[in-house]
């Protein structure tokens, strides 16, 4: 099992969403910033560290809004989501295709990756964290 973290991260009411790059596994689709815990990292440290190599910002990470197992034909991902901020920075495509801030009445117009189904649900029920 592959632990993997990511971030969700608002601005007022709208949240973050990057797309993947078409090159890599499940390319284009839409997720949350975010990536593998290398060993030896926390999740907290793990997150910091991808939102600076795919963003260049630095978050803070604040509690866990959910989390969920998914399996993949490739991989099976245990994806822990975390609320954050970002502290610093200017988000930049480091590494996506696109970055987005939309609103929770838009998740519908964009194609996600699987394991963030039950996310987006939980995020349509209870509205902004």
């Amino acid at each position: 099992m592959t632990e993997v973290v990511a971030a969700l991260i608002w601005d007022k009411d709208r949240f973050m969403i990057c797309q993947r790059p078409a090159n890599k596994a499940r390319g284009l689709l839409w997720e949350f910033v975010g990536g593998k815990v290398e060993p030896g990292e926390t999740m907290e440290q793990a997150l910091v560290r991808e939102c600076q190599e795919e963003l260049a910002v630095t978050v803070g990470v604040k509690d866990v809004f959910m989390d969920v197992v998914h399996e993949y034909p490739d991989l099976t991902v245990h994806l822990t989501l975390f609320n954050a901020f970002i502290r610093e920075g200017t988000p930049q495509k480091l590494e996506h295709e696109d970055i987005r801030w939309i609103k929770i009445e838009e998740i519908d117009q964009y194609p996600f990756c699987p394991a963030d189904v039950e996310i987006l649900k939980k995020l349509k029920q209870t509205g902004k964290s």
